[in-house]
């Protein structure tokens, strides 16, 4: 079909609607974020749906929108009346979201004729397309064939190589306020944090409004992160948006692949008790605060670490400052809140530790103005 590649115009969807080996597939999944369901009772004429969650996902995983079976996909496709020569039209109701991901899948799966609409339903709806009242219907059974292509996809187990590999980056699309774990994870449970070595671009960066920027625009923003010879890995919350940044490298001429588990199998997998101050014992709590204050004039005198020692044992306090390092100062101080909570302190206990945290502070011969401000702040989010 002419003018058919990786991202259609919504003129051109116009001009071809009725092409007889044409399927428009309308993708639109919830997001983990949203309180309520917000999708339309409207759809593009003949558009089917393409569920990822359900049979276009391995539903048996512990992990969200995990990549189905090679024999999954092909069964789920011909259950939609997908051909192999038909070329396909993905569309989302939010934009540019999950659409993507359903591309992603296709190229994975063998199927090069799929295409995104840029912009989907709400740039279609703005440049007034046809719609239709969505209706359940059953198809033909299609002849599609799956072929798994497996550089499309990275796994768990390959990250640390990769990572430590100046032939690769791995790219995190999530926001810049979750990757540097200034928000917390919107998946209860999970962990904050991103994999090490990696960078940021948020999948925003690269659209305006619901569709995408210019050809010369992200390409000037791929240009400030990656090498054109690198291998891209792109990792997200669960697969989905890193999808958006695979399908724009894909554009540029960048080899690419998505890691599937993303972020929600990683900080699951990679998951201690550290990460989770809600299990901290006493004496772990108590070496993290100790350490916080003596960091808190970026230097841990000799002295304050004789006296954190003489607290805590050497093996807790070695744990300790292993996550300590890896956190930032919001980072400390929610993980601070969270583990006294989960313990009965009463006013003698916290009187306790403010006296220890003074002996620490005043070990090296003086509590100084920026250890003083620390211990201060200490006081009013513990009290």
């Amino acid at each position: 079909m002419e003018g058919f590649g990786d991202i259609v115009s919504v003129n051109w969807l116009k001009a071809n609607l009725n092409h007889p080996q044409l399927i428009i597939l309308d993708a639109t999944i919830v997001k983990v974020t949203e309180v309520e369901n917000t999708t339309t009772e409207l759809q593009i004429p003949n558009a089917r749906y393409f569920d990822i969650k359900k049979d276009f996902s391995d539903v048996s995983s512990q992990f969200p929108s995990t990549i189905p079976s090679e024999q999954q996909f092909e069964q789920s496709a011909q259950h939609l009346g997908i051909q192999k020569d038909s070329y396909i039209v993905v569309y989302d109701t939010k934009g540019i979201y999950s659409s993507p991901r359903a591309w992603w899948l296709f190229k994975t799966f063998g199927h090069a004729n799929v295409a995104v609409l840029d912009g989907g339903f709400p740039e279609w709806n703005a440049q007034k397309g046809k719609t239709e009242i969505k209706a359940k219907a059953e198809y033909m059974t299609g002849n599609f064939k799956a072929k798994y292509n497996p550089s499309n996809v990275v796994y768990f187990e390959s990250l640390d190589v990769i990572g430590k590999d100046e032939n690769f980056k791995i790219i995190d699309a999530r926001s810049t306020e979750r990757f540097t774990s200034k928000v917390p994870e919107p998946r209860v449970g999970l962990r904050s944090g991103h994999i090490p070595n990696s960078i940021n671009l948020p999948y925003t960066s690269i659209l305006e409004a619901s569709l995408f920027k210019s050809k010369d625009d992200i390409t000037a923003i791929f240009n400030t992160l990656a090498k054109a010879n690198q291998h891209l890995v792109f990792t997200c919350g669960s697969g989905i948006t890193a999808s958006i940044l695979s399908l724009a490298a894909t554009t540029l001429g960048y080899t690419n692949s998505v890691y599937d588990g993303s972020w929600t199998e990683y900080g699951t997998l990679t998951a201690t008790t550290m990460d989770n101050p809600k299990l901290w014992t006493k004496e772990q709590l108590l070496a993290y605060i100790l350490i916080f204050v003596a960091h808190s004039d970026l230097d841990e005198s000799k002295k304050e670490k004789e006296y954190i020692l003489s607290r805590v044992d050497t093996t807790v306090y070695k744990k300790v400052h292993e996550k300590f390092e890896q956190d930032n100062d919001y980072q400390s101080i929610q993980n601070i809140i969270e583990a006294v909570k989960s313990h009965d302190y009463y006013r003698n206990d916290l009187a306790d530790l403010f006296a220890d945290i003074k002996l620490m502070a005043f070990a090296d011969g003086d509590m100084d103005q920026i250890e003083h401000m620390a211990y201060n702040l200490l006081k009013k989010v513990l009290k």
